[in-house]
């Protein structure tokens, strides 16, 4: 399927600042750039690099003047998905896990496994296989945490939407890995652009790693899986912030599309419950 996406932010300033963005799509096996644009408003110099793991693409802006400035980014996007049956998802465990995943075992800044192993192996320690594991964990989280939009700021930690019972798409993401990780299943994050989600925002997911590929969460249920466009992976947020920023301007408006490319003609959702019926996962390069 082909996706247009679109991103445009505006920012008050007041001060000098530094911006790093990532708005830019991701480029793998899976998802292909078609073309995009990222443009600023009065032109400033762009900065572009790779950071964790040479995968995610950051944009580098330094402001001088106040003012203000908007950034817009468009793309268009090839996207194909591989459904693999669940059953054939047998992992090996620590001692055979390939070395990229060994990183997203570890407790992060969002998302302290350490400190949820005892809840983790209480709830899901009977399950024996990654997949299933992830997938009971994604299901508790929809059924017991609630979405409540604002109800967590950028501190908002798996710890704390475990106790508060709330949280947006960032902590229901941030609790999933968490729980993976207490019980050894490798596990990242994901911001994405993502086809039908409404209100239209930048959202977010999480992913486990089997076997040399990683397998789509999004215990939110907000979006069809196979309309997510990915923009950044990596630990947690801290590593795939749209925006971080060095210095005091205020955002004063945001817009974001996902939407099908107009030469597409149909689409079929991919749903947390068409893959339990078809006995299938969602597999990522």
């Amino acid at each position: 399927m082909r996706f247009s996406v679109n991103s445009e932010l505006e920012y008050n300033l007041n001060s000098p600042a530094t911006f790093l963005f990532a708005l830019r799509c991701l480029e793998t096996g899976d998802q292909t750039i078609i073309s995009e644009s990222l443009v600023t408003t009065p032109e400033v110099n762009i900065e572009e690099f790779h950071i964790i793991s040479g995968m995610n693409r950051f944009s580098r802006i330094r402001t001088r003047n106040p003012g203000s400035i908007s950034i817009s980014y468009r793309a268009e996007i090839e996207l194909s998905t591989k459904r693999v049956d669940v059953s054939s998802l047998i992992g090996g465990g620590t001692a055979e896990l390939n070395p990229e995943g060994i990183p997203f075992l570890f407790p992060s800044r969002y998302c302290q496994s350490d400190r949820l192993r005892r809840q983790a192996n209480a709830m899901f320690g009977h399950l024996t296989s990654p997949h299933s594991i992830a997938s009971c964990v994604s299901d508790w989280i929809y059924e017991n945490i609630a979405y409540v939009s604002g109800s967590s700021d950028e501190t908002s930690s798996a710890v704390d939407t475990l106790e508060q019972r709330q949280g947006v798409c960032r902590d229901f993401a941030h609790l999933g890995i968490a729980m993976c990780r207490a019980l050894n299943v490798p596990a990242r994050y994901a911001t994405v652009y993502a086809y039908q989600l409404c209100p239209q925002d930048f959202h977010a997911c999480f992913e486990i790693f089997i076997g040399g590929w990683w397998y789509l969460f999004d215990p939110t249920r907000l979006a069809p899986l196979n309309g997510f466009v990915r923009i950044a992976t990596g630990r947690d947020a801290a590593d795939a912030a749209v925006c971080t920023i060095f210095g005091d301007p205020q955002l004063t408006r945001s817009t974001v599309s996902c939407e099908l490319e107009q030469s597409q003609t149909s689409f079929t959702p991919v749903t947390r419950d068409s893959l339990v019926n078809s006995g299938q996962a969602i597999a990522l390069l």
